[in-house]
């Protein structure tokens, strides 16, 4: 039995979480999901210029499962880019906190237990919809 993942912590969700190329039709669109723990580690990465280590500790991960966080993220939108796919972001393990550096290990553990923000969307209408319309390609 696999060890259950670790609660990330998340500063904010998306504003919006679902992106498809422009003029692309949505019927037999293909697309990936990208969690919401792998949109922040490339916010907190490429948006905020943020180091692993300092990046790492902000999401409550050791250094090199964020590493791993954010290339699997990077790979997921470059392979939606570079073949025209749609991105849903869509799923993941994490809580969301405004106070990111100052939550210790043992909240995420309490929180885990009751059910750490297991997402799957928030904006059920629009982008349900929308979701229905993709393929996942693999």
């Amino acid at each position: 039995m696999p060890r259950p993942k670790k609660c990330r912590r998340v500063g904010q969700l998306p504003l919006h979480t679902f992106y498809n190329p422009r003029g692309a039709p949505l019927e037999g669109l293909n697309g990936l999901s990208l969690p919401v723990d792998g949109l922040e580690a490339m916010r907190l990465a490429d948006a905020e210029a943020i180091d692993h280590a300092k990046a790492s500790e902000i999401m409550g991960v050791s250094r090199p499962t964020f590493s791993r966080i954010l290339n699997e993220a990077r790979q997921i939108v470059a392979k939606a880019l570079s073949n025209g796919w749609a991105i849903h972001i869509d799923g993941g393990n994490f809580n969301i906190s405004e106070e990111l550096p100052d939550i210790g290990h043992d909240d995420c553990r309490r929180r885990r237990k009751q059910g750490c923000g297991d997402w799957n969307g928030i904006q059920a209408g629009h982008d349900q919809s929308l979701q229905e319309n993709l393929k996942n390609p693999e």
